[in-house]
């Protein structure tokens, strides 16, 4: 009876932590660049009630949390029309750099905006680097626009042709193994590859569009139904709980 309470208990938090990932989801579903959460469980060790006979007798001991992931397949475009807004058309992501520092996170969110200084940063001030690993500055540029190659082509004051500038992406080699940072950026880890490597968009077999954001992943049909189930579950172990309790109680009473 302790037993079942304590595989109660376990199944409980398990899907509290599934209604914390969901409720997690729901509240960016319309945060630009999202990528939603998903939670698996697995069975906790088993008790060898006897090892005799042809199969082994276990009980099992509840259950626990077997991995977190995030899923990054691509969310839907949303037509803006700001030419500073990009989104990518396959894999990779934006590199940016933190102001005043050495500090490289990625990011699929590209509602970029130009500085009074030129430069293209993120909406939280982190400037968007090419793919020489320098940040984009686009000061020299009276007028300019955003190929599908990321390419970023455009004319002086006088009319003069200027050098074009190759947007900087990056497509990790495990992107589920990348760390969530906040502020829809992630940090690179070893788990995910290795090193930031400054690639152009042809390079990560992807496109960039401008004028366009990738909105969040996020399916609200899915969401509610997996919230569904989680609350199912949630009731059915405390359920178990309270079963398990008026037994030990009729136990108990059995001395009276």
């Amino acid at each position: 009876m302790l037993r079942s309470m304590y595989a109660g208990v376990s199944g409980m938090k398990g899907f509290q932590t599934k209604l914390d990932v969901i409720g997690n989801n729901i509240s960016n579903v319309n945060t630009i660049g999202y990528k939603k959460s998903t939670i698996n469980f697995q069975d906790l060790l088993s008790q060898n009630m006897s090892g005799g006979g042809a199969n082994p007798m276990q009980v099992g001991l509840g259950s626990s949390t077997g991995a977190i992931n995030v899923n990054h397949n691509a969310g839907s475009s949303m037509t803006t029309g700001v030419g500073t807004d990009l989104t990518i058309m396959g894999d990779g992501f934006f590199i940016v750099q933190e102001p005043g520092t050495d500090n490289e996170y990625l990011t699929r969110a590209g509602n970029f905006t130009v500085t009074s200084e030129g430069n293209l940063v993120t909406a939280q001030g982190y400037q968007v680097l090419d793919d020489a690993g320098e940040p984009i500055d686009l000061s020299d540029f009276a007028s300019f626009s955003i190929g599908r190659t990321g390419e970023i082509t455009g004319k002086n004051l006088a009319g003069e042709d200027l050098d074009a500038i190759n947007i900087g992406v990056f497509a990790p080699t495990n992107p589920g193994g990348l760390t969530k940072f906040g502020g829809s950026l992630y940090q690179m880890t070893e788990g995910a590859g290795g090193e930031i490597a400054y690639n152009t968009a042809g390079d990560s077999n992807s496109q960039i569009a401008s004028g366009m954001l990738e909105m969040s992943n996020v399916d609200l049909t899915e969401e509610f139904t997996e919230m569904i189930i989680a609350q199912r579950g949630f009731q059915a172990n405390s359920r178990t709980i309270t079963t398990s309790d008026e037994i030990l109680q009729e136990v108990v009473n059995l001395k009276r």
